[in-house]
């Protein structure tokens, strides 16, 4: 199942040039994802409170295509395709117009808040997770 978060791109996102800070889409990937979560109800306010866990990137892989500028609606999607007890990978596309500007895997891994150890994810959230994969 792939989610899909719109963004606009801002001055604060470019460079002199007004072109995207090749970091930043590491931000705009982790904004989609958040919201990803946000939308399957595992906030991770919850998860952190209710929990005592958070994910934290482990990994990133990222291809730049092309350049996005300086207000350029952006469309960022965030699709889960590896479940692991302890961790998860997802890839991200980053698009315009349908056009790909940039494209990657992020791995996150679960953690406890506490010890920030490797944790097992909650077996109602990891069911749930489990049920969403592409």
């Amino acid at each position: 199942m792939t989610f899909k978060y719109s963004l606009r791109v801002y001055f604060e996102d470019t460079d002199a040039g007004g072109i995207v800070y090749y970091g930043n889409y590491l931000k705009f990937m982790e904004r989609a994802r958040s919201e990803w979560f946000l939308q399957q109800s595992i906030g991770m306010k919850t998860l952190m409170n209710e929990h005592q866990l958070v994910f934290v990137v482990s990994r990133t892989e990222l291809n730049y295509l092309r350049s996005a500028k300086l207000e350029d609606v952006l469309e960022v999607s965030v699709e889960l395709t590896e479940l692991k007890r302890v961790s998860a990978v997802f890839k991200q596309v980053v698009t315009r117009h349908g056009e790909v500007v940039c494209e990657g895997k992020t791995k996150v891994g679960c953690v406890n808040t506490q010890s920030l150890r490797p944790a097992a994810i909650p077996p109602d959230v990891f069911k749930q997770l489990n049920q969403l994969m592409a």
